[in-house]
């Protein structure tokens, strides 16, 4: 019994396992038997495989084949083990060396004519092969753009089996087809133009806590009247963030890779994410899921970035709490019955709603027709732990029609955004040297230390809050972290009284809202 191996990759959520696919030769009846934990589309690549090697001329090995995935108690999904398994069974049957096979990561979807189409999740694929200590791949064409954006990744890309089989070694005289078909499976994902926010007029005191929100990396909530421009203002956030980090960019361009929603001819993806669900999207949608390994949703895709819940009393309430844990970890795990997926989902949280299910009360130029109960039931489908782990609730009033004319506009997004990038540089400076770069991030316990910056008397303005029922101690939490926020914004090196207020107003309107 002869016997060979290549390698491919298997992600479990962000988590690439490098799978060792071996092939043997033995005695027996012709016939191909696939073990190792293969899903449905894993099982029906043998009959792509066998179909793609007789494409190239080649003879498919008489005998019994064993296909083995390795580690075999790992669950193995989709058709990006073709490539390895077409070059096991190749080089077991001699066509190609085996120690040429062994230096390289194999990933692709074979067609029946032998042709190599692009498959989802190659960038995350790469960065944890790599650290694996795996470095040469070969993928197919429509993937090449994609795995090239890895600094250190020697990549090749081919069109077709029997052009892999030549670069291995193989003798094998066969004109290949130079074109690679288009993948269906990746999209375009550039966020839209946010807008400047110079478009903004009448809102100054709703601009000034988007800032807030922006430079601390806080989450906020707007209420008010429809036409008021929450929209508006929600969706200008991604332009006053700082573009992304080298790092930070091929984290999230993984995620939307694995997603199939990344076009990698755009390269990595810089500016935040902007995600925006519409209210009728499901748990799975929002948090992740799916059959098999589930695969991530609007909160991951929004990683290091905003994640807009537009009419947010709309949204199911199991779709809303399920952002708690989130906004908590900065992470998620699913659990499912073929395994476990964690995905990260460090986003900033911007959520807008109506006063009312008719949208006019508090309304100068509306009469509400909603009772109080109703008004009441509406915005309790906000629930009090969620809102709780908002740091900014704002009421957003719709200017009137000589407000507006006397107005003047908000500053631009390029002046916003370097006062924002200058309070965050603050912040890293004070926070990185513990792993933080954003006050939204600091333990409350080190707030409240000597490190945290606050003296005793503002301190217990805090505790006299949390004693009146003002605050809930998570809610002093976030009171500290924003008023550290307003000292950054203002170039201070410590929270004063006036920058506690501030934090206190943006805080406390929460309890207009309905609740605490």
């Amino acid at each position: 019994m002869r016997a060979a191996h290549t390698w491919a990759i298997c992600l479990v959520g962000m988590v690439a396992h490098p799978v060792r696919v071996e092939a043997q030769l033995s005695g027996g009846l012709p016939k191909v038997t696939l073990v190792g934990l293969p899903d449905t589309a894993v099982r029906e690549a043998c009959d792509r495989v066998r179909a793609a090697v007789t494409s190239c001329g080649l003879t498919w090995p008489d005998q019994h084949v064993v296909l083995n995935l390795s580690p075999a108690s790992l669950p193995k999904r989709g058709s990006g083990y073709d490539l390895a398994m077409a070059l096991a069974v190749l080089s077991v049957m001699g066509v190609v060396q085996a120690q040429a096979c062994d230096d390289w990561v194999l990933l692709g979807e074979l067609g029946l004519d032998g042709r190599l189409s692009g498959v989802r999740g190659v960038l995350p694929a790469v960065v944890g092969a790599m650290r694996c200590g795996k470095t040469r791949f070969i993928v197919p064409a429509a993937n090449l753009e994609e795995a090239s954006l890895v600094p250190g990744a020697q990549v090749e890309a081919m069109h077709h089996l029997s052009q892999v089989v030549q670069h291995l070694g193989g003798d094998l005289e066969v004109d290949f087809v130079k074109e690679s078909p288009v993948s269906g499976l990746l999209v375009p994902s550039d966020n839209p133009d946010p807008g400047d926010f110079s478009d903004v007029v009448g809102q100054p005191a709703a601009c000034s806590a988007m800032e807030v929100a922006a430079a601390g990396g806080h989450h906020l909530l707007m209420v008010g009247t429809p036409g008021a421009g929450k929209t508006m203002l929600a969706s200008r956030m991604p332009g006053i963030l700082p573009p992304l980090s080298d790092e930070a960019a091929v984290e999230v361009t993984a995620i939307h890779s694995l997603a199939g929603v990344f076009a990698a001819s755009k390269g990595l993806i810089r500016r935040p994410p902007f995600q925006a669900p519409h209210h009728s999207a499901t748990l799975a949608s929002m948090v992740g899921g799916g059959s098999g390994i589930p695969r991530p949703g609007a909160a991951s895709l929004a990683h290091r970035g905003v994640l807009f819940l537009d009419e947010a009393p709309e949204f199911g309430m199991r779709v809303l709490d399920s952002l708690r844990e989130p906004l908590e970890n900065g992470e998620i795990t699913l659990h499912r019955v073929a395994g476990a997926a964690q995905y990260p989902a460090g986003f900033q949280l911007v959520m807008a709603a109506n006063p009312c299910p008719c949208g006019n009360a508090g309304s100068p130029r509306q009469e509400c027709s909603c009772t109080p109960l109703a008004r009441r039931r509406y915005l309790e489908r906000l629930s009090g732990p969620l809102l709780d782990r908002i740091d900014i609730h704002i009421q957003v009033e719709s200017p009137s029609r000589g407000a507006l004319a006397s107005a003047a506009p908000a500053d631009s997004t390029a002046v916003v955004a370097a006062r924002v990038a200058q309070a965050r540089g603050a912040q890293l400076e004070r926070w990185g040297a513990q792993g933080w770069d954003l006050n939204r991030q600091v333990p409350g316990p080190l707030l409240r230390s000597p490190l945290g910056g606050f003296s005793a008397p503002l301190l217990g303005k805090i505790d006299s809050a949390v004693d009146r029922g003002a605050l809930t101690m998570r809610g002093a939490q976030r009171v500290m972290r924003l008023a550290w926020t307003v000292a950054d914004l203002e170039g201070k090196t410590t929270p004063g009284i006036e920058h506690l207020a501030t934090a206190m107003t943006l805080r406390q309107q929460g309890a207009q809202i309905g609740h605490s």
